[in-house]
């Protein structure tokens, strides 16, 4: 088959509204389950674990933890029957698989550190020391100035 014909195909599959969120994201997974002749959305809420693939072949994995067990399902992320992805929560992570939170129980198994804390708490972190002193010395000689006039 001519590659221009494939690639016309795949382009007629693509999500238009293509979901933007990374490894590490709190997720809600809004899915289309048919039971018989109805047609439900059912919600499945977990951290992304992990993306693989590429163009109509991509996939993501979601994990999260239900009565105590873990349970993971992967979406193809192109899919019609995957309704829509929101994004909870931001995650700030350091490697593309997060394989590591399988061994975790309780708690730690959704211990991500969120993306715009970790900014602010850095920045409080390193300027709040030498302000106060600066302040604090500023303060001090700011009222024997005014008194000695």
């Amino acid at each position: 088959m001519n590659q221009a014909l494939v690639d016309k195909i795949h382009a007629e599959q693509f999500r238009k509204d293509k979901p933007e969120f990374a490894v590490g994201d709190s997720v809600r997974v809004h899915t289309k389950v048919v039971e018989g002749d109805k047609e439900r959305i059912q919600i499945f809420a977990g951290i992304v674990i992990g993306r693989r693939g590429r163009g109509l072949n991509e996939t993501f994995t979601v994990r999260r933890i239900s009565y105590g067990e873990g349970i993971e399902r992967v979406f193809p992320l192109n899919s019609p029957r995957v309704d829509k992805v929101t994004v909870e929560r931001r995650g700030k992570v350091r490697r593309a698989r997060l394989n590591y939170l399988r061994d975790r129980i309780g708690k730690a198994a959704m211990a991500v550190k969120e993306r715009e804390m970790v900014k602010t708490e850095k920045k409080t972190r390193k300027r709040g020391g030498r302000r106060k002193k600066k302040v604090a010395e500023a303060a001090a000689t700011a009222p024997a100035a005014e008194s000695s006039e």
